[in-house]
């Protein structure tokens, strides 16, 4: 009887926080939104969304203020990785465009163009995950982008997730802003299942 009560105990706390750390990350996700509205400031909305998260997950206090710090210290460096971010878009639109033309070779062009702005995001989505004060944004990225290709199954998971937040966002458009933290989580999960591996 007393092992019952333990039981249902540990359950309803394990419950709570697992509650707990999912309205976390729509609150983080709220963050992420407001923190990228400055157009290149994403990369660094995201490092700062990752490293709460992870913070939480950790057990480790942190909140608003800390988020804040976070977003301005991955913002000395993260808006040229911003900047490089939509060039990068916009390059993969002219290749859309092209195959549209009708241009021989174009619906080919279009495709690799479509995977390469994918593998781009998704290597991003991993460099802001591990980001900590003082890394280097280069050195970020050229690592994420190994792990991109060497671990498919995470980066098909963060693939999901951004289909997820694409999907809520068509379905009830306010629902995409709290489901970028669910990103972040996302990338933050599959970050540590890379690491432990």
């Amino acid at each position: 009887m007393a092992q019952a009560r333990v039981k249902a105990r540990r359950a309803s706390v394990f419950g709570g926080e697992r509650f707990a750390v999912f309205a976390e990350c729509l609150l983080t996700g709220v963050w992420i939104a407001v923190a990228s509205l400055g157009v290149v400031t994403y990369p660094a909305a995201f490092a700062a969304g990752a490293r709460h998260l992870r913070r939480r997950t950790g057990q480790v206090d942190g909140g608003r203020r800390e988020f804040v710090a976070d977003f301005r210290t991955a913002l000395r460096r993260g808006w040229l990785v911003g900047l490089a971010g939509w060039a990068v878009a916009a390059a993969v639109y002219v290749d859309v465009q092209a195959a549209r033309a009708g241009l021989p070779g174009g619906p080919l062009v279009g495709a690799v163009g479509l995977f390469a702005l994918f593998g781009c995001v998704v290597a991003l989505l991993r460099a802001a995950a591990v980001w900590t004060p003082g890394a280097s944004w280069r050195a970020l990225l050229a690592a994420a982008g190994r792990r991109t290709v060497l671990d498919p199954a995470g980066s098909f998971l963060i693939v999901a997730g951004l289909a997820v937040t694409a999907l809520s966002g068509w379905f009830v458009a306010p629902l995409a802003v709290p489901v970028l933290g669910a990103v972040a989580a996302a990338a933050v999960a599959v970050e540590e299942r890379y690491a432990r591996r």
